[in-house]
């Protein structure tokens, strides 16, 4: 028998939750400073921020270029979001690694307070974080068949019968 090492992974969804939820607090922060008119348009910019600027169509990346002119800060915290997706799009530890290092910096140069969070988890957290870009595992499965579950009891406002509720489960899983 051989012996077996544990390894503690942290999944990647948890990590970029830290980055985007900074990017949204730096967002309602400048909005919260805007002209009623132009504090509409940023309502309603969550979507167009948080997606992978590669994936943006061409009039989308002219309204994005039109926000990003409104605050400085804001142009930062796209840019470090955007640094930071490209860290978890790393095919191996080591260039992982070198990427989150840069993250680090420029996060820190930053000096926006609403990455300090972020920073801190990633201080606190990297060695996990860092060992998922070698096990080629996620909890993303359990966590969805989890949500459903949940949705699938509040559609229902509770079952009396536990084998009707756990039919349903199957049933809608299947």
């Amino acid at each position: 028998m051989g012996i077996c090492e544990l390894v503690f992974v942290i999944d990647k969804f948890h990590v970029v939750r830290y980055v985007t939820w900074a990017l949204e607090n730096v967002r309602k922060r400048i909005q919260k400073q805007l002209h009623p008119d132009k504090r509409k348009y940023f309502k309603r910019s969550r979507k167009l921020l948080l997606t992978h600027k590669s994936k943006l169509k061409e009039e989308s990346m002219d309204a994005l270029a039109v926000m990003l002119s409104q605050s400085e800060d804001l142009a930062i915290a796209y840019h470090l979001k955007e640094l930071f997706y490209d860290f978890m799009k790393s095919m191996s530890r080591a260039e992982a690694t070198k990427k989150l290092k840069f993250f680090l910096l420029a996060a820190q140069a930053s000096q926006l307070k609403e990455f300090h969070a972020c920073l801190t988890m990633l201080g606190n957290w990297s060695k996990y974080i860092l060992n998922a870009f070698d096990c080629p595992y996620t909890n993303g499965f359990t966590e969805g068949t989890n949500n459903a579950i949940k949705v699938i009891k509040r559609n229902a406002f509770g079952y009396r019968n536990f084998e009707n509720f756990r039919n349903r489960i199957f049933l809608a899983l299947t």
